[in-house]
């Protein structure tokens, strides 16, 4: 069942990816867009995330965040701008699955041990 479920998550998360790009580049600002990148991360969270994880997802979510609108001043084509926007969808995709992470590593540390 675990490997069932890492599957679904794994699903989720390439899923998630290829939709952030698509959307990133034709509709970044799409409600509905943004919704579904939420509950993907929240699947993601919930599924995949083991504590081995747990650091460098919370590193990188942290580091997608920090980075946003980097790219905005590559005005050439535009490629800035469609970076940013894909970045930015990226960051709401994995948002959810680093809180849900850093949850259980507060949960971790917090409960009462023998």
């Amino acid at each position: 069942m675990n490997r069932a479920l890492g599957i679904i998550g794994f699903i989720a998360f390439i899923l998630g990816l290829v939709i952030a790009v698509v959307a990133g580049i034709f509709a970044p600002q799409n409600s509905v867009v943004i919704l579904v990148l939420v509950l993907l991360g929240v699947i993601i969270g919930l599924l995949n995330i083991t504590s081995k994880e747990l650091i460098p997802l919370l590193l990188a979510t942290i580091a997608l965040i920090v980075v946003g609108g980097v790219f905005a001043p590559i005005t050439t084509l535009g490629i800035g701008k469609y970076l940013d926007q894909v970045l930015s969808l990226v960051a709401t995709l994995v948002a959810p699955a680093a809180v849900i992470a850093a949850v259980k590593a507060l949960w971790a540390v917090g409960f009462p041990k023998d």
